[in-house]
Order: structure tokens, then sequence, then C-alpha cells
């Protein structure tokens, strides 16, 4: 039975692409002529959608402000989305390809748009450091887990 299962099992992209851009650099030009030792804040968030049997887009919400002290120099988000066919997987395993496996594939483009449209507003590049998706969904599962304990206890 355990051998049928995982011959059921399919994933394949059916297309990647950047499904919404924006960038901001409110503080232009004044902000080119101060030092540049930036503070990078970065922000990730993740969405699916089920578009039929077996095929699911996902979206990688990249979101990078950089700052100079107080002021903004740039805010750029990218939402990256993929359109992937996801068939066999148990409800478990689906979370890990939704919330792990589908991301480390859509962050490297969303890392190349990110540092393209820095470097087309007139900042130097901004390479963002490699994320482990795989870490970040566990630490979520944890969350939930101790979110349910914890409305647990309060109802008892």
């Amino acid at each position: 039975m355990a051998e049928q299962q995982s011959d059921t099992r399919e994933f394949a992209i059916q297309k990647i692409y950047c499904k919404d851009i924006s960038f901001e650099a409110p503080n232009t030009p004044q902000i080119f002529r101060e030092q540049w030792q930036p503070e990078v804040n970065l922000q990730l968030g993740n969405a699916a959608q089920s578009l039929g049997e077996g095929v699911h887009e996902i979206v990688l919400t990249v979101t990078v402000t950089v700052k100079l002290a107080d002021k903004t120099a740039l805010l750029v988000e990218v939402q990256q989305a993929g359109i992937f066919n996801i068939k066999g997987y148990n409800e478990q395993e689906m979370g890990v390809m939704v919330g792990s496996f589908c991301p480390n594939i859509l962050f490297p483009y969303a890392r190349e748009a990110i540092s393209d449209l820095a470097t087309r507003g007139g900042f130097p590049q901004l390479l963002l450091a490699p994320v482990n998706f795989d870490a970040l969904y566990q630490q979520h599962l944890q969350q939930q887990q101790q979110q349910a304990k914890t409305s647990e206890d309060t109802t008892h």
C-alpha cells in the first residue's frame, strides 16, 4: 500500500511569475547624500490557493524595508508566485510542500527581483541572505501548537 501511495505522488512546476511588485524610495534624492549604512528589515509571508484538483497557486510575499537612521531609504515588496501540480500527498506532507518546499523554489526569483529593483532605484545592490524555509515552517507549527495549547488551557 505504501508503495502505491508513493507511485501516485506528483510534483511539477507549471509556471513561476511575479504577481505584484512595489518599489518606494520616499526620501530621494536627499537619501543619496547620506552615508550608506543601512538597516535592513525582511518580512516573509506565504499564501496558497487551490486552483483545481491537485493544482495550487503558492504566493511568497517578501517585503524589504531599508532605513538609514530613522529615514526609509527604500521599501520593496515582491509577491513571487508559482502554479504547482501537487498530488498524492497527505495533509501533513501538503503543509510541508506549501509552507517550505514551494517557497524554497520561489525565493531565489523574489531575491533577484528585489536586487534588480534596488539597483534600478539608484541604490547599491541588495542581496538577501538565503532563507531556511524548513526551519521557519517548523517554527510556525510550534507556534500553532502553543496557541492551541494556550487556548485549550484558557477554556478549561
